[in-house]
């Protein structure tokens, strides 16, 4: 395809962009940690539906998906199972994230770890360890929007130009906007990646076997090559072990943006009717994964399995539906990239260099829109032009590193006795066990390093726990009054049904 437009339109999708973000923040001053990272709890239910989906719904529904559908076949599903967690997850935890930060001002996910446990160090300890896997997050995001700009322009924008190029474009509206720009623009990129990724699906399936529908794909598929329709998939590498304990680790992981984009909320009751209705917007994976299944058979000698569906698109598709799944595609990369961008900047500022230099709120919150550009400049370029490994993997290798931080939640929504002590050394073994599995015995027993790593931390997290003081009463009431209301209504109950046989 020699046509420039697809290149254009992808491009185009960049100013708009950079219009819709530069704008969001209106005439509100941006100093403040709350309304630079929060939004000043703000957001409607339609924008958080589509900021937790559009955030959610990345580069690898577009590029990931189909290159693991394309080379490994049916383990690419595991997304349907994690996603669907997701909605789940914000439908119960949420309301109460949101609650946390309404009533004792928590802006991040590390600032209320450590206001349950009274411990900065511990809160900077988890914001470190989180940031493992919202940089490696970011990374991936950032390496698809590079491939996108490569494969568009027939490999005149290199992948490092197209990283720098990107993280270029996120730094100038999230600087000027903040999580008010990752809401209007994810609310367009939300639109735009739904519409495109079912033309693109169908239109694909038609070129590929005539049929409208998916049905012919996958008969095909059982005809020519079955090992792709069942685990350990055509690679032979995905077996029922790593795939389950990938989704177990997926699971586990709360993510920082996922935390502040709760807190974003005008209400409790706008996040569950957002969480509610985000199963319907998952929909958008089915056909991208479609049209990796169709790469199988029509491309089976392609170099990069990642650049599936583009490649695909360009040899088979109109010039205009060609350049409208580069802007989507770009526009997935893009809604992603930017939350956890964003989240690392603010929870470093507020969490790491704000106690460790005793900054002013408004010093934390100047710190944390500057912390983006060296962010960015050292290290997640850096990480993105070097390709590290396939996009889904290092996804799965971000969250094995987040989900080593699941004590610290449980000791905030589950467990009174969990101590800072308890929480820390879990967190600490855990991460170091995460490290080894996943450098120098990768993945032991076809388990994933991130299982492994909570299999040690969960434990060790109990033991020092039961033998070290908790924190005090009041502390630990507050939390749960809020975590488990009902516990506390029963309570009254209770004693109010004393005191009246008292009388």
């Amino acid at each position: 395809m020699n046509s420039p437009w697809p290149l254009i339109i992808t491009l185009g999708y960049i100013v708009i962009a950079i219009v819709i973000g530069l704008g969001a923040r209106g005439r509100r001053k941006m100093s403040s940690l709350e309304e630079w990272g929060v939004a000043g709890r703000s957001m409607g239910p339609m924008t958080l539906y589509l900021l937790i989906a559009a955030g959610s719904v990345s580069a690898y529904t577009f590029m990931g998906a189909p290159g693991w559908a394309y080379a490994k076949g049916i383990p690419v599903f595991y997304v349907v199972i994690y996603l669907g967690y997701l909605a789940l997850v914000a439908w119960y935890f949420g309301p109460k994230v949101w609650a946390f930060g309404a009533r004792f001002g928590h802006v991040t996910q590390a600032s209320a770890i450590a206001d349950r446990y009274q411990s900065p160090v511990l809160g900077a300890l988890a914001a470190l360890v989180m940031s493992v896997g919202s940089i490696a997050y970011a990374v991936l995001q950032t390496i698809g929007s590079a491939y996108i700009l490569f494969v568009m322009s027939g490999g005149a924008i290199p992948v490092w130009a197209g990283v720098i190029l990107v993280l270029c474009c996120i730094a100038i509206y999230l600087y000027a906007s903040g999580q008010r720009a990752i809401g209007k623009t994810n609310v367009f990129q939300g639109v735009l990646m739904f519409i495109v990724a079912w033309a693109v699906g169908l239109w694909a399936a038609h070129t590929a076997t005539g049929s409208w529908g998916f049905a012919e794909v996958f008969s095909r598929l059982a005809v020519e090559a079955p090992e792709y329709l069942s685990l350990p998939g055509a690679g032979g590498d995905m077996s029922f072990a790593f795939w389950t304990t990938s989704i177990v680790v997926s699971m586990l992981s709360f993510m920082p943006p996922v935390w502040t984009q709760w807190m974003s909320a005008t209400s409790a009751r706008t996040i569950r009717r957002a969480a509610t209705w985000l199963p319907t917007y998952y929909l958008v994976i089915l056909p991208m994964v479609v049209v990796g299944f169709i790469g199988i058979f029509a491309m089976p000698q392609l170099a990069r399995a990642d650049t599936v569906a583009l490649e695909y698109a360009m040899q088979h598709l109109p010039v205009v539906l060609v350049g409208l799944l580069g802007a989507g595609t770009l526009a997935a990369s893009m809604s992603s990239s930017e939350p956890f961008i964003h989240s690392v900047a603010l929870t470093y500022a507020k969490d790491v260099f704000q106690p460790l230099f005793k900054l002013s709120d408004a010093t934390a919150g100047k710190l944390a829109r500057w912390m983006i550009f060296p962010l960015m400049a050292l290290v997640i370029a850096p990480l993105a032009i070097a390709e590290p490994g396939n996009l889904v993997m290092i996804l799965l290798i971000g969250l094995g590193f987040a989900s080593q931080v699941l004590p610290a939640f449980i000791g905030m929504f589950f467990w009174k006795k969990a101590t800072a002590l308890g929480v820390g050394a879990g967190i600490g073994v855990g991460f170091l066990v995460t490290v080894a599995f996943t450098t120098l015995w990768p993945h032991p027993l076809g388990v994933h390093a991130g299982f492994w790593g909570l299999m040690v931390n969960l434990p060790m997290f109990w033991l020092v726990s039961r033998i070290t003081a908790p924190v005090a009463d009041d502390v630990v009431e507050r939390f749960f009054r809020i975590a488990v209301p009902w516990q506390y209504r029963a309570d009254k109950a209770t004693l109010g049904s004393a005191s009246a046989e008292t009388r």
